[in-house]
């Protein structure tokens, strides 16, 4: 059995195939398995938590695992520790993040491309067609994360906040969501993945897309998403295409256009779920 685990800071989807692509069992869906912002004991928790995944796991021969916060040394080596504790049997390799939104947009192996997440966290590299390069290293969701499910999160709490939003909005947005300010600093300073917190308002933007104030609200946050993370690749975007990977690109590919067509970049695909794409290219190359 190969697992192959597509996750965020939100969800994680598991895919259990067999060496020719046949699913074996339905997708499998548990918590966000993001290992720089979780513990270990909490990572634990949550994988053996899933019946499924704890009754086949010593079927499990390969486990491939592409996730936010896998970007960097230790948290990358902390995960795939768990990993190998709970499926004993299996080969186990951790990729961050990016490499799943690679190989899910991409068109061809060897197309060179900038690749963008734009889920509950935000990132941007460049595929030369064998490897992944990034120019500017993750600070987090606090600082960067640039059009992201959590930046849009705090956008629109500021928003309500500071008075900003039409008051057709703030009403709306005030009877969706609890915006007691105790509630709110509880679960961004008490509370784990306080990115996730903020990431579930941004539904909220996709579903009053006849204001003016939301779609202003999506475009600004793209073009900044734009300036800091893709025009980094200013040279390599004359040949390459952007392709964009994740339920905020996904739902937002009208605006998205419209800022590449301000700031001169070409637009290339959009993949709302990654994993799909990621059964046909590890069962090709086991």
């Amino acid at each position: 059995m190969i697992l192959i685990v597509d996750s965020g800071s939100t969800k994680s989807d598991w895919i259990a195939v067999d060496k020719n692509g046949k699913q074996l069992m339905e997708k499998i869906r548990t918590k966000g398995l993001n290992p720089a912002i979780l513990p270990e004991k909490k990572l634990k928790k949550i994988i053996k938590k899933n019946k499924d995944l704890k009754a086949n796991r010593a079927e499990v021969t390969h486990v491939f695992f592409y996730g936010a916060g896998c970007g960097t040394e230790k948290p990358t080596a902390m995960l795939k520790a768990v990993l190998e504790e709970i499926f004993e049997n299996a080969l186990v390799e951790v990729n961050e993040d990016t490499m799943a939104a690679v190989y899910s947009t991409i068109n061809d192996p060897n197309e060179a491309a900038v690749v963008c997440i734009l889920g509950t966290g935000s990132n941007c590299s460049y595929y030369d067609g064998e490897k992944v390069h990034q120019r500017v290293d993750s600070l987090g969701y606090s600082i960067m994360d640039d059009a992201s499910g959590n930046y849009y999160g705090r956008q629109l709490i500021r928003d309500y906040y500071f008075n900003h939003m039409p008051e057709n909005v703030k009403i709306a947005f005030g009877s969706k969501f609890n915006m007691e300010a105790d509630y709110i600093k509880y679960n961004l300073y008490k509370q784990p993945n306080p990115n996730a917190y903020l990431a579930n308002f941004a539904e909220f933007m996709f579903l009053h897309k006849d204001s003016e104030y939301t779609v202003n609200l999506i475009k600004e946050g793209i073009r900044l998403f734009a300036r800091n993370m893709i025009m980094q690749f200013k040279e390599e975007l004359k040949d390459a295409p952007v392709h964009f990977a994740g339920s905020i690109a996904y739902f937002s590919q009208n605006e998205i256009k419209e800022v590449a067509e301000e700031m001169g970049f070409r637009v290339g695909n959009f993949e709302r779920r990654p994993i799909e794409g990621l059964v046909s290219f590890h069962t090709k190359n086991l």
